[in-house]
């Protein structure tokens, strides 16, 4: 009881705003701030801030090895596995893209996910630099030809 009080407490004092999923070890998780969070359970949806890779990270190896491409459809995130595939919604325009994950955002980084610069511009949101979004977990297989 006393740690769901002091859970809550936190989540209402921290000025940043911080992932929200439905998976409560991820919350828990977030609230205490922890850089990378350890995951037992992959969780359906996560919500929280994305951003898009800067030009400079164009062909450099990201942290599956790949070469990151900014015309490619991938993503940068620490919460799930490498390889795995994911949703990501523009809650301010509500568009969609499916992009793989292969490359993590620096240990600090409080953003829940760093697109490329393709799937960036196809959510709408390069001018701003930042967006809401909603991500879905989708597995570790491609999904069937959505895009």
């Amino acid at each position: 009881m006393k740690l769901f009080l002091l859970s809550i407490i936190l989540l209402l004092a921290s000025p940043v705003l911080q992932a929200q999923t439905t998976d409560s070890a991820l919350a828990v998780a977030a609230i205490k701030k922890e850089a990378a969070p350890k995951v037992t359970k992959i969780s359906k949806t996560l919500f929280g801030i994305a951003s898009y890779y800067a030009d400079k990270f164009n062909g450099r190896k990201t942290a599956s090895g790949e070469v990151y491409q900014h015309a490619k459809y991938t993503a940068a995130c620490n919460v799930v596995p490498l390889g795995t595939w994911l949703r990501v919604t523009n809650l301010k325009n509500k568009r969609s893209v499916i992009v793989k994950v292969n490359d993590r955002l620096h240990p600090r980084m409080k953003r829940v996910v760093d697109l490329s610069r393709s799937s960036a511009e196809k959510l709408g949101y390069t001018k701003r630099g930042l967006t809401q979004v909603k991500v879905e977990v989708l597995g570790r297989t491609p999904p069937k030809a959505e895009q």
